[in-house]
């Protein structure tokens, strides 16, 4: 099942608790369960998750800022308003520092919208196809079980790498399957048949949780 839509939270921290933690299940299922005394009502929910924020309230702390007079303090308080299950949901988590005007005096990439946009529909199709004649999800972001683990089909390096992260701590039950699902889809994108050492390292720092790194972040995707 596709996405249904898009849902785009600004300075995702200034969103209350209880609602940002409403968006747990369904991330997680598709749905929303709303539960009565007599009965249990299920809805479809299935949509992309998109989050940004600044590294702090005052929006002045953050890597090459430096003018946030509360830092670090400031930066923990406000990025901790988000719990660990949620942030465990989001796929890419992908700081954006501040533009510069040297920025500003760059060429464009080599890799425009329209290029970008063409790799990501081949990857959609490998996908499909990959799927195709089994009982396995049509898109990556809906593989699991046994299907998932036969499409990604880890070398020992990768699965070295992805056991390793999980025993430094950073990575969850739920972590593990979602940093697959990810992972497979890079390699897609790369064009690649089998899921490298490269295309994990390159998801589990999406996910931040790869050594020497932190879970928070400016701004965050779930694939």
């Amino acid at each position: 099942m596709a996405h249904n839509g898009v849902l785009f939270l600004d300075e995702l921290p200034e969103f209350g608790t209880q609602a940002l933690d409403s968006l747990r299940q369904p991330l997680e299922t598709g749905e929303v369960v709303v539960a009565r005394a007599n009965a249990h009502v299920r809805y479809p929910a299935r949509f992309q998750l998109v989050a940004a924020m600044n590294p702090c309230r005052c929006g002045h702390g953050g890597a090459g800022r430096g003018a946030c007079g509360r830092a670090p303090r400031c930066q923990t308080d406000y990025q901790g308003r988000i719990s660990g299950p949620l942030m465990d949901r989001i796929d890419l988590q992908v700081e954006v520092p501040p533009v510069t005007a040297a920025d500003m005096a760059l060429p464009p990439p080599a890799e425009g919208t329209a290029e970008a946009s063409a790799r990501v529909l081949a990857a959609r199709a490998m996908q499909q196809d990959r799927a195709a004649g089994t009982d396995g999800a049509p898109l990556n972001s809906l593989a699991e079980g046994d299907f998932l683990e036969s499409i990604v089909d880890l070398d020992p390096p990768a699965r070295a790498l992805l056991a390793k992260a999980a025993e430094l701590g950073g990575l969850s039950a739920r972590g593990w399957t979602r940093t697959l699902r990810l992972a497979r889809t890079i390699a897609d994108l790369d064009g690649s048949g089998p899921v490298r050492r490269a295309h994990v390292a390159e998801a589990l720092i999406y996910r931040r949780v790869a050594p020497g790194t932190s879970l928070a972040s400016p701004a965050s995707i779930s694939a």
